[in-house]
């Protein structure tokens, strides 16, 4: 006889019959065996009400933490929350491997993914690990004394969660990683990937790092629910050879041998590669590029952004670079619909094209104002910040254009991500995924406080009373200007990640 769900989970919705331990419409089976299970969600709809989730194209999943409908215990406050469970989603793939599991990911930081590697090693699967040089040391055996204010912060949050230290897990377990610094550099601007390969077979991968922050929360905020992120599970032997390749580049002949491993721009990305999943084409687009390269990141999205007709929904966690926001500016003029939701800390920042958007101009800590910054002179109306709970983010790195092509990946929409870090940049053209992430926008769009908000309106009397206009001051110079996505975790502090 089946068991019944326990309280606070949501049932199998009628006629998703199991595939293995996951639904046909990509989202998990409740695995009765551990409290962390997943039922089949409910997409959340524009007014927050869940109904069953639409379909998925054949050999996708996805899933959301921030998701309406199903509900999980978080490890972290032992509570039950909404949203689908990214850890289980994450454990769930690793724990199918039966031949090799490869890792490129700015941190990991979970310790019941480490145990989970370090098994499947014990179990004779090859598993190879890439981190970014910043998480490569266990924090565990890090003195404070010798840690920058930010990394102090996120020693003291790993420690105050009592989970243990998965970087030394992986050590003592055997797993080979290595870094950034692998190349004999001192590290490319970030290897900001965030993805596995499975078996070569399976790609996962999204805007989620391997954090508690990024999936959960913050140990000590019981209101927290973790930076606003997905994952993605695409079952393609083609895609995963793309992924595979980018994983050799990195590697080189791996740790300890010679200094053959590939970061950042001296590594070669090529260019844009196409597959078909099932009917459905991906294409991938690693980075970073030389910015006299036009394969790069940002002229790819100015592509795609000139080519949509009728309708545009942005979530980004960050958006700076000028050219998108000219793109935007003309899609406007063309009667496109659109819909930007930015980052709530990131949005009035000096450099943010969100104030470009909005027809706003700030100055930086230097009283400067950007160079060849270019608001718009006809300000967007669908333009603002969705409402989190303190200290997390918004963190997706997604775009959903006419309601049938997906961007997404780990590529912020800045300089450092198309010319500086190791990045992916994903496009999916197809209506059935769009629906999904159209929903995750819907319900970011509930309650988002658009146009000049109160906080914004407070920043500049702060810098008018402080710089004047601002515009008395030479424009601050690229190179001195602070770029989220070229520094520290996340862009903002170091234990949230970018």
């Amino acid at each position: 006889m089946a068991l019944p769900p326990p309280a606070g989970t949501t049932s199998t919705p009628q006629g998703c019959r199991p595939l293995g331990r996951w639904c046909p419409n990509g989202l998990a089976l409740l695995l009765l065996a551990s409290p962390l299970g997943l039922g089949c969600s409910a997409a959340a709809r524009l007014g927050g009400v869940p109904s069953a989730a639409p379909p998925l194209p054949a050999g996708f999943q996805v899933v959301f933490n921030h998701r309406v409908g199903p509900r999980y215990r978080s490890p972290v406050t032992g509570q039950w929350r909404s949203g689908d469970d990214l850890e289980a989603f994450l454990l769930d793939n690793v724990r199918q491997a039966r031949r090799s599991i490869l890792v490129a990911v700015q941190e990991l930081s979970l310790p019941r993914l480490a145990e989970a590697l370090v098994e499947q090693k014990r179990r004779g699967l090859r598993v190879q690990v890439v981190l970014e040089n910043n998480y490569s040391s266990p924090w565990s055996e890090q003195h404070p004394a010798d840690l920058e204010p930010h990394q102090r912060q996120r020693q003291a949050q790993l420690r105050a969660l009592g989970w243990g230290d998965a970087v030394a897990l992986l050590r003592d377990g055997g797993v080979p990683m290595l870094d950034d610094t692998a190349d004999g550099s001192a590290g490319s601007g970030l290897m900001h990937h965030k993805f596995m390969v499975i078996d070569g077979q399976v790609v996962v991968t999204g805007s989620a790092n391997f954090t508690a922050s990024g999936i959960h929360g913050d140990a000590g905020a019981p209101q927290s629910r973790g930076n606003v992120n997905h994952l993605l599970r695409i079952a393609s032997p083609e895609l995963a050879s793309l992924f595979t390749a980018e994983f050799r580049r990195l590697w080189g002949d791996g740790p300890g041998g010679a200094a053959d491993s590939r970061f950042g721009i001296a590594k070669d990305s090529g260019g844009l590669q196409t597959v078909q999943v099932g009917g459905t084409g991906v294409s991938v687009l690693f980075a970073p590029h030389r910015r006299s390269d036009p394969r790069h990141g940002l002229q790819l999205l100015e592509t795609l952004l000139l080519d949509t007709r009728q309708r545009a929904d942005l979530a980004l966690f960050v958006f700076s670079d000028q050219r998108l926001a000219a793109a935007l500016g003309q899609l406007q003029a063309r009667g496109v619909a659109i819909r930007v939701l930015a980052d709530p800390g990131f949005a009035t920042r000096s450099f943010s094209e969100v104030l470009d958007l909005l027809g706003v101009a700030l100055p930086d800590h230097r009283c400067g104002i950007e160079a060849n910054n270019a608001p718009l002179k006809q300000p967007l109306e669908g333009v603002g910040t969705p409402r989190l709970a303190a200290g997390d983010k918004m963190h997706h790195k997604v775009a959903v254009l006419d309601q049938r092509t997906v961007i997404t990946g780990s590529f912020n929409w800045s300089p450092s991500a198309a010319h500086q870090n190791d990045e992916t940049l994903l496009v999916i053209h197809s209506p059935l995924l769009a629906r999904h992430f159209t929903d995750e926008v819907d319900r970011l769009w509930k309650g988002a406080e658009l146009g000049i908000t109160a906080r914004l309106q407070r920043k500049r009397e702060r810098q008018r009373l402080r710089c004047g206009s601002g515009l008395q001051r030479p424009p601050t110079p690229a190179h001195l200007r602070s770029d989220p996505t070229s520094h520290g975790a996340d862009g903002l502090t170091i234990g949230r990640q970018g």
